[in-house]
C-alpha cells in the first residue's frame, strides 16, 4: 500500500471520529440514554480514530507496511454504517434486526481490520522486530515490550465484537452476551491497551525522553490482564476486585510513566499536556470503579462519586476523549495549517473547553445538580465542535496538498 493511501484512509477515520464526538456530545446535552451514548462515544469517537490511527501506525511498529489498499476502505464503510444502526437502536424502538444487522456490519468491518494488520505484521511479529531506529536504541526494550501486547489487544478486539454479534444472533457465545461485559472487553480489552502499547511508543518520541522500562513493564502486563478479568466477573466477586486491582495498577503505572517522561521534557506542547489531565481522569475513574468492583467485598460501599455515570465519564471523556484528542493534536499540529484557527491557541481553548465540561459534568453528578451538569455538557461541546472544526479543516488541507 503507498504512503499516500495509507493516509488518505487513516485522515478519513480520523475526520469521521470526530464528527462522532461532536454528535455524542449533542447527545449528552440533550439528554440520550446511556447506552446510546456508549455506542457514539465508543463505537464511534473511540474506535474510528483508533482504527485510523492503527492502519498508519502499527504496521511501522514492526517496520512494515500495511499490505493492501482495499481493506480500510470496506471497513470504512461497515463501521460508519455499523455504528449508526447500534446508535439507532438504543435511541428508537426498531425492529431487533437493526441491532443484529449493525452487529453483523461492525464484526466483518473488525474481522477485516485484524485480517489485514495481522497479514502485515506476521513475519516481523514473530521475529520481535520493532522498526526501531538505529538511533534511538535507548527505546528498543520498551518497543519491544510494548509490541508484544499488541496481538493480546487484537484477541479481546476479536472476542469483544464476536460476542456483539453473538448475543443478537443464533451464534453460540462464549459469555452470557451481557453489554456492559462486551463493552469491557472492547473498550478496556481492545482500545486502553492499545493506548497504554502505543502511548509507551509515542510519548517518549513527541517528547524527546525515553520511557522507564519496569513500569512501563509493570503497566503493560496489568493492562493485559486487568479487562479479561473485570469482564469475565462483572456482578461481583473476587475476580472482579482482581481485574479491578490489575486495571488500576495499570492505570496508575500509565499515568505515573507519562509523568515521568513529561517532567523531563522540554519539548511540552498543549497536546502532551492534554495527555497528561487525560491520565489523571484515567486513574480517578478506575478508583471510582475499583471502589465499586472490591468495596463491597471489605464492607465498604462505593463514596458519592463512586456511580457508574461518573465512572464512564472519566473513562470515556476524560481519559480516552482527552488522551485521543491530545495524541491527535501532537500527531497533526494545528500549526501546520493555513486557515484561521490553525494556532496552538485554538488547541488550548478547544482542550480547555473539553476538559472544564469533564470537571463541571463530574461535578453535577456528584452533587445531584442537573444545571451544573447540562453546562458541563455544553462547554464540552464547544470544545468537540472546536477540535472537530479544526482537525477536519487540517486534514482536508493536508489531503489536499498530497493530493496536488
Amino acid at each position: 500500500m503507498t504512503g499516500a493511501g495509507r493516509s488518505r484512509w487513516s485522515r478519513r477515520f480520523i475526520i469521521l471520529s470526530a464528527a462522532f464526538l461532536v454528535v455524542w456530545r449533542v447527545g449528552a446535552l440533550v439528554g440520550i440514554p446511556r447506552r446510546a451514548e456508549v455506542a457514539l462515544a465508543l463505537f464511534g469517537f473511540v474506535f474510528h480514530i483508533v482504527f485510523g490511527m492503527a492502519y498508519l501506525l502499527v504496521p511501522s511498529y514492526f517496520g512494515t507496511i500495511l499490505a493492501t489498499d482495499r481493506v480500510p476502505a470496506i471497513h470504512l464503510a461497515l463501521s460508519l454504517v455499523g455504528t449508526v444502526l447500534l446508535a439507532v437502536e438504543a435511541l428508537l424502538d426498531v425492529p431487533p434486526l437493526v441491532e443484529s444487522l449493525g452487529a453483523f456490519l461492525w464484526f466483518a468491518g473488525v474481522a477485516a481490520f485484524l485480517a489485514a494488520l495481522l497479514w502485515s505484521i506476521r513475519t516481523p511479529l514473530l521475529e520481535s522486530e520493532t522498526g526501531t531506529a538505529s538511533h534511538r536504541a535507548d527505546h528498543r526494550r520498551v518497543d519491544r515490550h510494548a509490541n508484544r501486547v499488541i496481538p493480546i489487544s487484537f484477541a479481546y478486539l476479536t472476542v469483544g465484537s464476536y460476542e456483539l454479534l453473538a448475543r443478537v444472533s443464533p451464534l453460540l457465545g462464549l459469555t452470557d452476551g451481557y453489554l456492559p461485559r462486551v463493552t469491557h472487553l472492547l473498550a478496556a480489552g481492545f482500545v486502553v491497551l492499545l493506548v497504554f502499547s502505543l502511548g509507551v511508543r509515542l510519548a517518549p518520541r513527541f517528547l524527546g525522553v525515553p520511557a522507564p522500562v519496569i513500569p512501563t513493564v509493570v503497566v503493560l502486563v496489568a493492562g493485559s490482564l486487568g479487562p479479561g478479568l473485570i469482564a469475565y466477573g462483572l456482578g461481583g466477586g473476587p475476580t472482579l476486585a482482581a481485574g479491578a486491582i490489575a486495571e488500576t495498577v495499570a492505570f496508575v503505572g500509565f499515568a505515573a510513566v507519562y509523568l515521568s517522561i513529561y517532567r523531563r521534557s522540554e519539548r511540552r506542547r498543549v497536546g502532551s499536556g492534554a495527555i497528561l489531565v487525560g491520565a489523571i481522569s484515567g486513574v480517578s475513574g478506575i478508583t471510582i470503579g475499583l471502589t465499586m468492583a472490591a468495596g463491597p467485598l471489605v464492607g465498604v460501599h462505593p463514596f458519592a462519586l463512586g456511580t457508574i455515570t461518573t465512572h464512564l465519564h472519566l473513562n470515556l471523556l476524560g481519559f480516552l476523549g482527552l488522551v485521543i484528542v491530545g495524541f491527535a493534536v501532537q500527531f497533526f499540529p494545528p500549526t501546520a495549517g493555513r486557515f484561521r484557527g490553525a494556532d496552538e491557541r485554538t488547541a488550548r481553548v478547544v482542550i480547555g473547553a473539553l476538559a472544564v465540561g469533564l470537571v463541571l459534568s463530574v461535578g453535577g453528578h456528584t452533587l445531584a445538580v442537573p444545571t451544573v451538569v447540562t453546562l458541563g455538557n455544553g462547554v464540552s461541546l464547544v470544545g468537540a465542535l472546536g477540535y472537530g472544526y479544526v482537525l477536519t479543516r487540517l486534514l482536508v488541507e493536508i489531503g489536499s496538498r498530497r493530493a496536488g
